[in-house]
């Protein structure tokens, strides 16, 4: 820890940022860490991803600069040492989609319309040499029966199967540049910027090439928030328009998408809690269940949605009993039934 810390002194010290004024800020599921730096009337963003801990800010760097190209908002690169794992960003403020709401609810049709309309301009040229990750979208959805639904283990295989059909649906079999984790936490509100340039993005690093539709289902699909049906369907007629795809495609291609990553992030939020200790990701269980049985009802999930039956709802049983294990299975690769 004294040696991280010297070579974060050293490192501000070479971006003349030494002296600021250095405020923690709440970070994310990873392990990377965040301190908003202030020297009036400069504000800046400290990244630390120490290499140690499995963290690369290659990948940062990369869909920054690809994302900036294509005339979208993200924090600029003001200093980096990539071998340490240290980025100096540009500080583009506190606004994100959750608090803008949360301040102006009025507001949530059109921040939702305008983060469609970006994800439209994010993906209207070729994808640039990234991993497929329609590839590995059934080995992810396992997560469901790996973590939150051990004993469901015999039907591993059929679940992985039942989604790749799925995923063989023509509304997601294209192949162009997705975010994979677009939702109201990783969007600020800039509204001095002009048309899709008001959606800063943040928390891009994992992007892939997959289906055009993933990100538009992560954002109206939250779990960890109410989307207002208002703003769901101001998202859904601004990609409809700037997309001029047919309704039905994006219905199977929302459903399919969202039903993966429901099944996904089911596993996430139970692994955080029984490997990494993290007790409040198992109160987001219950909304991506929902969320899941809803997507399932789509007639392209009919192969998934027998298969799925064999996962039990998260009764308040099931999730005190996560949470009573919190870290027990630290260095696991699955859970124990």
């Amino acid at each position: 820890m004294k040696d991280r810390s010297g070579a974060i002194e050293t490192f501000l010290a070479l971006a003349g940022w030494q002296d600021a004024t250095r405020v923690p800020l709440a970070g994310d599921a990873s392990r990377r860490s965040y301190v908003r730096l202030l020297r009036e009337p400069e504000r800046a963003i400290l990244m630390d991803a120490p290499p140690d801990a499995e963290q690369d800010v290659r990948p940062f760097l990369a869909v920054a600069a690809e994302l900036a190209a294509r005339g979208l908002s993200v924090p600029g690169i003001l200093a980096r040492d990539t071998r340490r794992g240290l980025l100096l960003l540009e500080d583009l403020g506190d606004d994100t989609y959750a608090r803008a709401t949360a301040a102006d609810p009025g507001s949530e049709p059109l921040l939702y319309a305008t983060a469609a309309e970006a994800l439209a301009e994010m993906q209207a040229t070729p994808p640039p040499d990234l991993p497929r990750y329609t590839d590995r979208m059934p080995e992810l959805a396992a997560l469901a029966i790996d973590w939150y639904a051990p004993e469901a283990a015999p039907h591993r295989d059929a679940l992985k199967a039942a989604m790749a059909e799925a995923l063989a649906h023509p509304a997601v079999t294209s192949d162009t540049l997705v975010h994979r984790d677009y939702h109201a936490d990783n969007l600020l509100w800039l509204p001095r910027r002009a048309g899709v340039a008001r959606v800063g993005m943040l928390d891009f690093q994992d992007a892939m090439r997959g289906p055009r539709d993933y990100d538009l289902a992560s954002l109206i699909h939250d779990p960890r928030r109410a989307v207002s049906p208002e703003a769901r369907q101001a998202a859904l007629g601004a990609w409809q328009a700037a997309t001029g795809r047919d309704p039905d495609e994006i219905a199977a291609g929302i459903a399919i998408c969202s039903a993966q990553r429901c099944l996904r992030i089911l596993g996430v939020f139970a692994r955080l809690c029984l490997r990494d200790g993290k007790t409040r990701y198992p109160d987001f269980i219950p909304a991506t269940w929902a969320a899941l049985l809803s997507d399932l009802a789509h007639p392209a999930l009919s192969g998934l949605r027998e298969v799925a039956r064999a996962l039990p709802p998260p009764s308040p049983d099931r999730l005190d009993a996560i949470r009573a294990r919190a870290g027990a299975m630290a260095g696991r690769e699955r859970a124990d039934p």
